[in-house]
């Protein structure tokens, strides 16, 4: 556990941000989210850290990632589990993630071009979750399609400040929740705003 956290930690400060942005790339350093058009944004550095370390990958790990955005949060999932399905609704930024991601020479990445509000049950069940837009509630679909001994992050809230929770699912399929943090994420849009 310690060793693979090293591991992100290490791949994280060489993972260049600007790499994943096509404007404001003399922002990237700064540890703040910064816009990507379309009313989207690319999430501070050190929550993206901090999310990633939270899910906890394994080597095995198939990761379902809701709202692809720029890919930054992708390359991380990507780079430490066996494969990431990722979803995102806005078809410019669908088709600029998985240019940057194939570019970057991700094998193991999954697009699709969609609503994610609801998962993608085809796939299911995924053993990591992780959900990069606010939801009002948590999407009883992504709770089906989390694995036993899965666990998924998901801010959940009003639209100015969300609760981001780590949610548990044990051995009977019982739901334990964290809070790890106050968060203001874009909202996730579908049947969940």
């Amino acid at each position: 556990m310690a060793k693979q956290n090293s591991d992100i930690l290490n791949y994280f400060q060489k993972l260049d941000r600007g790499f994943f942005m096509d404007e404001l790339k003399e922002f990237a350093y700064m540890d703040e989210a910064i816009p990507i058009g379309h009313e989207q944004t690319i999430s501070q550095p050190s929550l993206v850290l901090e999310m990633t370390l939270a899910i906890d990958l394994q080597p095995h790990s198939k990761v379902l990632e809701i709202g692809t955005g720029s890919g930054f949060q992708t390359a991380l999932l990507a780079a430490f589990s066996n494969s990431v399905y990722t979803i995102e609704r806005i078809a410019a930024l669908h088709e600029r993630a998985k240019e940057r991601l194939e570019k970057a020479g991700f094998s193991n990445i999954h697009f699709k071009l969609d609503d994610g509000s609801t998962g993608w049950e085809e796939h299911a069940p995924y053993n990591r979750i992780m959900v990069t837009a606010a939801a009002a509630q948590v999407p009883s679909e992504l709770m089906d399609q989390l694995a036993i001994g899965g666990k998924m992050i998901i801010p959940v809230g009003p639209p100015l400040l969300q609760e981001l929770l780590l949610l548990e699912k044990d051995e009977d399929g019982a739901i334990h929740t964290t809070v790890l943090n106050e968060v203001r994420f874009v909202p996730l849009k579908g049947k969940y705003e």
